[in-house]
């Protein structure tokens, strides 16, 4: 900064000598422009050593994790077994994990677009098995309690005091709402009572 003031004074005092001022002329004018010079320099000076700010990066948030779930796929599929998966899949994405279903198997039982929940079993109805093969088996022998989860329609319609209107009600509620995890959720169909239920306790099962 030092040379650099040098270097302006030079160049003044050489300004004014070339003018046709005199020596107090001279002195004040210096008195008036140094001071200029030096503030000028200054923050010319300060300008250039000045670091250049560097932005922050912008910072990738965190990978959000989707939480997932455990579903069981059995029956009718081509790899049954347990399954994890994202929790916001269908019972479709289910059953794609679970290799998709065997040849010639009905899946409209089964509400592919309904959203899986955590520990429950999809069970796909194996092709071949028909209402008229499960009544036959009923007529024939006598079972034990069905499963409210697998159960067909002829089957709840099998269960006493069970019509085929409620029997379209239970299964409608299931391929709905997804599996029953208790007995007593079959109590939420609409027509099914406490004192209905008592009697279809001992009949049924999860």
């Amino acid at each position: 900064m030092n040379e650099l003031l040098d270097d302006y004074r030079n160049r003044l005092s050489q300004w004014l000598a070339e003018l046709n001022f005199t020596r107090q002329h001279k002195r004040a004018l210096l008195i008036l422009i140094i001071p200029i010079i030096a503030v000028s320099s200054f923050v010319v000076l300060r300008s250039n050593t000045q670091p250049t700010p560097i932005s922050e990066p912008i910072g990738i948030p965190a990978q959000v994790l989707i939480p997932e779930v455990m579903v069981d796929v059995a029956g009718g599929v081509k790899t049954p077994g347990v399954y994890s998966l994202s929790a916001d899949s269908r019972v479709s994405d289910a059953i794609t994990a679970a290799g998709g279903a065997s040849a010639g198997t009905d899946l409209s039982n089964l509400n592919l677009a309904r959203i899986i929940k955590d520990g429950e079993q999809i069970y796909v109805e194996p092709a071949g098995t028909t209402s008229k093969s499960i009544v036959g088996k009923v007529a024939s022998k006598k079972i034990g309690p069905i499963n409210i989860n697998r159960a067909t329609k002829s089957e709840f319609d099998s269960l006493p005091g069970i019509g085929p209107v409620l029997a379209q009600r239970i299964f409608t509620y299931r391929r709905l709402h997804g599996p029953f995890t208790t007995l007593e959720d079959l109590q939420k169909v609409s027509g099914i009572g406490s004192s209905k239920f008592a009697a279809l306790k001992s009949k049924i099962q999860i």
